[in-house]
């Protein structure tokens, strides 16, 4: 029967409070103690039925529960220990409260039924205490346990030894985790204060140094400092630390990159390496160092060259850069920055040749946009050519003249439209016209008698234009342009050459009266004529070359107008074809003859009188730009 069907299968107590199973214990207990002597009170309590073995069990036991057998005996009433259940072993097992277990290797558990007090009657017999004591071992208090709670085994002996083995290594391995774990920290207590392993400042293996320490270091590196000044054309110079009193200052950087060390990351530096600048400050007397720069050899006056500009001249065909000369002209107020931030950042080294603003500088150089506009502008009049016609001849202009033409400003800026550079073009125009110009030159002209005369035309030849020809000139020139042409005229001639009236003309023989039309060297008109009266120098026909104004048929030909609003004569004609001023071709239908010396004495105001039949034929055939040479 199981703990738990026994607890079920337990009587209810009487009115009293004791249950019957224990009305039952006490009565067997009266009785044993009534048949054994005091002696044995002891044993008849320890165990029902024990042996030998459990000679050594003592009621110390019982205590386990505030309960104490003591060698007197005393009388425990059951009420003191209101139990619901009881277990009991043969060997004396423990009794105790709900959560007790009577615990031994050669104890029965006893059932309800066992109880009896014909049990005890059985029992071999033992020395009986004294009646006035009672051998019953206080209270039973039965402690229910399941099915599974009786099966349960018990640890052996081997593993109570195997667990105290596994804890005798855990505390040692406690023992030495703790010990690490101190050692640890102290190594990093000791780095709080010092910097790690593989530490560098400023190029100084600080390992395990404080800031103190370190700071002393950086003084040390310090306290020989000097700085090495290297200027143009001059040997290096050197200036130490003692010339300007030179001394170091903390920052105060050294110790803030020590506290911002975390020091339980000190095992880092054995396998990291860590560098770090900090900036030491330093103390200079400002003035000595003045005193230094304006003593060294690159400041002295016998050392000091001035710069030049850069400048555009034309070599080799071409207009090319001339690099600036850059000059060895200290600027000492610079060179004294220069040095002075050189020494607050403890460098050991300073070239003032590297830097342009330690020197004077050129006011322009090779790379100034302005002077690479001129040289675009320069190059363009060397790549202008101007080749101007004059019939079979030619004159060109090109960028080796033009080179000479340029002017440049005191920076070698090119001066594109200065009055000089203007004016060369100018006389450049006025030269080849008076080479090539034939209005108002003497020419000579083989007449259709066979003689030769030298015939001046001041409204007959080439003219060129010279204000717009420099202008247009001007234009060319600065856009490069290469072009050939003729140059600008005002006026034209039929060809080129010494005799430009070509073999196309009018020759009017004043001596002869005769006149001779021909067109590409045929005589295509010819008739005789009366010119002006020689009488009268005002009325003679001057010479010259001419061509035609104008025609007009028919018109009025009218003389000078006098104060009263009449004119001198006023003729009509049919044919009138004028070619110089107020003198032309005309009909003279008043005319019998023509020809001979009529002119001398009777001739006419000016004009070249003709046949009304010839003056038809000329006014359908003449051209304006054909010349019409005069001459007697």
């Amino acid at each position: 029967m199981s703990s738990k069907e026994n607890r079920e299968n337990i009587p209810a107590g009487s009115a009293d409070g004791t249950s019957e199973i224990e009305k039952k214990i006490n009565a067997a207990m009266d009785r044993i103690t009534e048949d054994f002597p005091d002696e044995t009170a002891d044993e008849g309590a320890a165990a029902d039925g024990g042996g030998p073995e459990d000679e050594e069990y003592e009621n110390e036991e019982y205590d386990s529960e505030g309960y104490d057998a003591g060698e007197d005996g005393e009388e425990y009433d059951s009420e003191e220990y209101g139990t619901e259940s009881y277990d009991s072993e043969e060997d004396g097992g423990e009794y105790g409260s709900e959560t007790q277990e009577a615990e031994d290797d050669d104890s029965d558990e006893y059932e309800e039924g066992d109880l009896e007090e014909d049990a005890y009657e059985d029992e071999p017999s033992a020395p009986l205490r004294s009646r006035n004591k009672s051998a019953r071992p206080g209270p039973v208090v039965y402690v229910p346990m399941d099915d599974l709670d009786e099966d349960m085994p018990l640890p052996s002996e081997k593993k109570k030894k195997k667990h105290k083995g596994l804890k005798i290594t855990g505390f040692l391995l406690l023992m030495l985790v703790v010990l690490a774990g101190c050692a640890y920290g102290g190594i990093s207590y000791y780095y709080s204060y010092r910097f790690f392993e593989g530490t560098w400042i400023n190029g100084i293996n600080c390992s395990g140094k404080t800031a103190y320490e370190t700071e002393l270091a950086l003084a040390d590196q310090i306290q020989d400092y000097s700085i090495q000044v290297m200027a143009r054309n001059q040997e290096p110079q050197t200036i130490t630390g003692e010339q300007i009193n030179y001394q170091y200052l903390s920052s105060g950087e050294v110790l803030n990159l020590l506290k911002q060390q975390k020091p339980y990351e000190w095992i880092k530096g054995f396998y990291e390496q860590s560098s770090y600048t900090v900036s030491s400050n330093t103390f200079y007397d400002k003035t000595l160092l003045q005193n230094q720069v304006t003593s060294l050899n690159c400041a002295k006056a016998e050392n000091q060259v001035e710069p030049e500009n850069a400048y555009v001249a034309f070599k080799d065909n071409q207009f090319q850069i001339v690099p600036e000369t850059e000059g060895t002209k200290l600027n000492v107020k610079q060179a004294y920055q220069i040095l002075d931030k050189a020494v607050a950042e403890n460098q050991t080294s300073v070239d003032f040749g590297a830097s342009s603003e330690a020197y004077v500088s050129a006011a322009v150089t090779k790379d100034d946009p302005e002077l690479q506009s001129a040289l675009e502008a320069c190059n363009n009049y060397t790549k202008a050519s101007i080749t101007y016609t004059f019939g079979d001849q030619t004159v060109t202009l090109d960028g080796n003249t033009i080179k000479d033409w340029l002017q440049f400003d005191e920076k070698g800026q090119l001066l594109l439209d200065d009055a000089s550079f203007q004016q060369h073009i100018a006389d450049y125009v006025a030269q080849i016209a008076q080479q090539y110009n034939t209005v108002g030159t003497e020419r000579e002209f083989y007449t259709t008698s066979g003689r030769t005369v030298y015939v001046s035309g001041s409204a007959y030849g080439w003219a060129i234009d010279q204000s717009a020809e420099a202008a247009q000139l001007a234009q060319e020139i600065q856009s490069g342009a290469q072009v050939t042409r003729q140059p600008a005229y005002s006026q034209t001639a039929n060809s080129y050459g010494v005799n430009d009236l070509g073999d196309t003309y009018i020759e009017v023989d004043l001596s002869a009266q005769h006149m001779y039309y021909y067109q590409s060297g045929s005589l295509i008109f010819d008739s005789e004529f009366v010119s002006g009266n020689m009488s009268y120098s005002d009325r003679q026909t001057p010479s010259g070359i001419y061509t035609l104004y104008y025609k007009k048929s028919p018109d009025v030909l009218r003389g000078t107008q006098r104060p009263d609003g009449s004119y001198e004569y006023e003729e009509p004609v049919d044919y009138w074809m004028p070619f110089n001023g107020g003198v032309g071709f005309h009909d003279a239908p008043w005319r019998s003859d023509f020809g001979g010396d009529i002119y001398l004495t009777n001739g006419s105001h000016g004009c070249i009188n003709l046949p009304p039949e010839n003056a038809a034929v000329l006014y359908s055939i003449i051209q304006y730009n054909v010349p019409i040479v005069c001459f007697y």
